[in-house]
Order: C-alpha cells, then sequence, then structure tokens
C-alpha cells in the first residue's frame, strides 16, 4: 500500500470501499474518521496512507470520513484532545478567528470598489451603481458561499466581473426558471446569451441613458431585492 492520499466511494457494506479497481475491503486494523473535526482530519491524512470517502452528487461533493489505521486517529485524537484542553490553545483560535475577520472585512471592502470600478456608471446613475454594488458584494463574499468571488485562481477584477454577470443573470433574466435542454453545450450557450444581454444592460448606464426604472430589469430587481444604497 503506499503512502498516498486515494479518493474512494462507499462500497455494498460498512467496511468496503468502491475504487477504480471495484470493490476493495477496509484493512482490518483501520477504522472510519467522520467528518465534523477538520483539525484532526488535516493531521490524519498528513500523516500517511489513507482513503478518503466522498461522493459527488452533481456539482457538490459530499464527504463521509476518512479511513485510516485505528492506532494513528485514537494517538493524533488524544494528542489533540491534549493541546486543546491548554488556554494556549483558545487564545491561539481567538487570535486565528480575529485575523480572519478582519482579512474579510478587507476583502469586502476590496471586492466592493472593484464591482463598482467594473460597473463604471456614468455620474447621473452612481447611486444606482451604489446599491448595484452593495448587493453584489453581499451575496458573493460571505465565506463558504461557493461563488466565484472565493476563488484565488483569478484577480479581484475579474471576480467582480464576474459576480456582476452571475447576479445579473439570476435577478434580472428568467434563467433559474428556463427549461434547458440537456445537450453538451446548451447551457453554456444561453448563459453566454444572457450575459450579452447584461452587458448591453450594463452599457446604458455607462453612457448615461435616461432609464425609466418602471421598465429597466436592473431597477426592478434592486427594488424587489431590497438593496440599499451603500457607502
Amino acid at each position: 500500500m503506499s503512502d498516498a492520499v486515494r479518493i474512494v466511494a462507499k462500497g455494498l457494506n460498512p467496511r468496503t470501499v468502491r475504487t477504480e479497481r471495484g470493490q476493495e475491503k477496509v484493512p482490518d486494523d483501520w477504522d472510519l474518521l467522520p467528518p465534523g473535526d477538520p483539525a484532526l482530519t488535516r493531521r490524519v491524512k498528513a500523516e500517511g496512507a489513507c482513503w478518503v470517502m466522498q461522493e459527488k452528487k452533481g456539482r457538490k461533493v459530499f464527504g463521509y470520513g476518512v479511513w485510516a489505521p485505528r492506532e494513528r486517529i485514537a494517538r493524533l485524537g488524544a494528542e489533540l484532545e491534549q493541546e486543546r484542553a491548554d488556554p494556549a490553545y483558545a487564545k491561539k483560535l481567538e487570535a486565528g478567528r480575529a485575523r480572519r475577520e478582519r482579512e474579510q472585512v478587507a476583502y469586502v471592502e476590496d471586492f466592493r470598489g472593484a464591482v463598482l470600478q467594473f460597473l463604471a456608471f456614468a455620474p447621473r446613475h452612481a447611486e444606482l451603481a451604489e446599491r448595484l454594488a452593495t448587493a453584489v458584494t453581499a451575496h458573493a463574499t460571505p465565506v463558504g458561499s461557493g461563488t466565484v468571488a472565493r476563488t484565488k485562481r483569478i484577480p479581484v477584477e475579474e471576480r467582480a466581473a464576474a459576480a456582476v454577470v452571475a447576479w445579473l443573470r439570476h435577478q434580472t433574466t428568467a434563467y433559474d426558471s428556463m427549461l434547458i435542454a440537456r445537450v453538451a453545450g446548451r447551457r453554456r450557450e444561453v448563459r453566454r446569451e444572457l450575459a450579452e444581454q447584461s452587458r448591453r444592460l450594463l452599457a446604458r448606464y455607462r453612457q448615461g441613458e435616461v432609464v425609466d426604472p418602471a421598465h429597466c430589469p436592473l431597477a426592478r430587481a434592486l427594488l424587489r431585492t431590497g438593496a440599499a444604497a451603500g457607502t
């Protein structure tokens, strides 16, 4: 057995897993560490061979725990429990939480600024730009939201642009209720068409056109979602 982390799926019975080679029996001296303790899971996985049991449903991946040597799970669990009993551990956790909160506040501010820069509405529509930036930022930036705003693979300017287009797709078009044929590439094609529609809508505000709020999908969406002006 190699010292590698293997990805497996649930097997036919509690002590089997499904791999690329078919059904495999879990070693007799292994136990399943259930999900719920990320710190212990990281340590168990880092120390050597283990099987991560998970299943993909649609676009989401659901984890069911990690199979690893029984002795390793017990030993590392006891070590972690001892560390957590130390008052210094609680202080370290609190410091980490405070740091992450500061980083989140700073990121939200930077992201909202990037959204406003992408919108670049004419002065007459500045108030609407503020409201839209607030709405997009509130939707896209929460930790764990899984939106494009949380990825670090692209610059924040690109994240902001993608988040605006995504918000407009869901709030100003019929995308969520569309019956899209299950044909390869069709959903991607629809999204491209709606993105172009959103870009045309944004262009009107960038050019400073007079827009009737009663007939503008953006203005109606902001009113419906209760987006208030930001600062």
